[in-house]
């Protein structure tokens, strides 16, 4: 069995080339990189982060365009996600712009949402969720999700944590370009070691905002 030893700079170079040139036509003439540098290399890598961090799997390379006026038929990074509940997880990507890993939680329902706000609104879980952020921030992550512009009806504007409960989904991430050691085995450590930085973040929302 084939084990990973990387992400080879082919497949930035194949995601710069892609953003030029959408078509089907370059895909079906490239495919074999497209196998061979993105999605190989991230099923190995993801096969090896599977007993820590739960079963992952790869998106379809494939945009949806039936509702879109782009109609460019093929997605220019490739995501991946680890699940450890329905909707919570770990989050990866290969892109022109390099390596992103994050984690969060990107659905919600209105009974789902409910549970966010209440325990983002409770002084003792709240307060675990505000230390978590910071400290998630304060090592290089980025907060992000989909979010209100003013505080949820029914809480008062001046709460100490308004800027945690406007958030509808909740996840992190972090930017890590084209580092070198992408292109080699130490890849697997480092991308677990910062979603290890996010556990945090996975635990919480896990207990709160899973269905």
């Amino acid at each position: 069995m084939d084990t990973f030893s990387g992400i080879p700079p082919e497949a930035f170079r194949f995601y710069e080339e892609l953003e030029d040139n959408n078509n089907r036509e370059w895909w079906l003439a490239h495919k074999d990189t497209y196998d061979r540098a993105v999605r190989e290399p991230l099923a190995l890598l993801l096969a090896q982060l599977e007993p820590e961090f739960g079963p992952a799997r790869l998106f379809r390379p494939y945009r949806d365009v039936r509702f879109s006026q782009d109609k460019s038929p093929y997605k220019t990074a490739q995501g991946a996600f680890a699940t450890r509940q329905e909707g919570v997880g770990y989050y990866l990507q290969v892109s022109a712009d390099g390596l992103l890993v994050g984690g969060g939680y990107r659905s919600h329902t209105p009974a789902q949402l409910a549970r966010f706000r209440a325990a983002a609104d409770a002084s003792g879980n709240g307060a675990a969720l505000q230390e978590i952020v910071d400290a998630i921030t304060a090592a290089g992550f980025s907060i992000d999700g989909e979010k209100l512009k003013t505080v949820p009806r029914g809480f008062d504007r001046d709460h100490p944590r308004a800027e945690l409960l406007k958030y509808k989904t909740l996840y992190s991430g972090s930017h890590l370009g084209r580092a070198e050691w992408i292109s080699t085995e130490a890849a697997a450590e480092e991308i677990a070691g910062r979603w290890r930085q996010l556990r945090p973040l996975i635990e919480w929302v896990g207990r709160h905002a899973a269905p």
